[in-house]
């Protein structure tokens, strides 16, 4: 059940420090919520179509030390790196998320390495942010607007931002730190260049997901 209510942060904010002419050669793909990226897919599915090679399943680092089983693709290319969490770990099928890589582009024209402005200009709407420096710290919290959650029986994009690992010591960063949430027109996130560093399509749990998981449905 973790895997609903975590989005493991294993990606770094890689197109921040990325030379300027890597970042203009690095390919965008859309990627939309069907296929491999829908609630119906599988770990076989995902062997399918980025080839069996290219994939590794099992235990990955979660919050709080623990351990969560995913099927990560493209493990040794930072910028195609994916990983996904099923529902049904025993059948490794049923899509609960998948991280995105860097060269991906989420429903809503959300990317890795997009600024806190950038990402409120897409929405439309203004939301707020997780204060970071903790394990569930930098998660956008948007209620309105169109990058905001309203169907169940849609895909939802999840977004956590992440500041630079270098700041000024002259920057009092309290405000934005450990279980607040922080507006996102907050001048400390751009003083902080805080920037997005994980990219998740999430999928609802699957209907009696509850009752066959020994736990009562909703």
């Amino acid at each position: 059940m973790l895997a609903r209510f975590f989005v493991p942060a294993f990606a770094a904010v890689l197109l921040l420090t990325m030379p300027a002419a890597a970042k203009e050669k690095t390919k965008a793909s859309q990627v939309t919520c069907e296929g491999v990226f829908g609630p119906e897919s599988s770990e076989a599915l995902v062997k399918q179509t980025f080839g069996p090679d290219n994939v590794v399943t099992g235990m990955v680092d979660g919050p709080e030390g623990m351990q969560m089983l995913a099927t990560t693709v493209f493990p040794d290319d930072p910028q195609r790196t994916m990983r996904f969490g099923w529902w049904d770990e025993d059948a490794r099928s049923g899509l609960s998320y998948v991280d995105l890589a860097p060269s991906q582009i989420a429903p809503g024209g959300v990317r890795i390495g997009q600024t806190v402005a950038e990402v409120e200009a897409l929405n439309g709407a203004p939301f707020t942010i997780g204060g970071f420096w903790w394990d569930y710290g930098g998660y956008a919290n948007i209620e309105n607007g169109n990058l905001a959650h309203t169907d169940d029986k849609t895909c939802w994009v999840s977004i956590r931002f992440s500041p630079a690992d270098d700041y000024s010591s002259d920057i009092d960063a309290t405000p934005v730190s450990g279980e607040v949430q922080v507006p996102s027109g907050e001048a400390l996130l751009e003083m902080l260049d805080v920037r997005v560093a994980v990219v998740s399509v999430s999928w609802p749990a699957p209907e009696g997901y509850g009752e066959d998981h020994g736990q009562p449905a909703d």
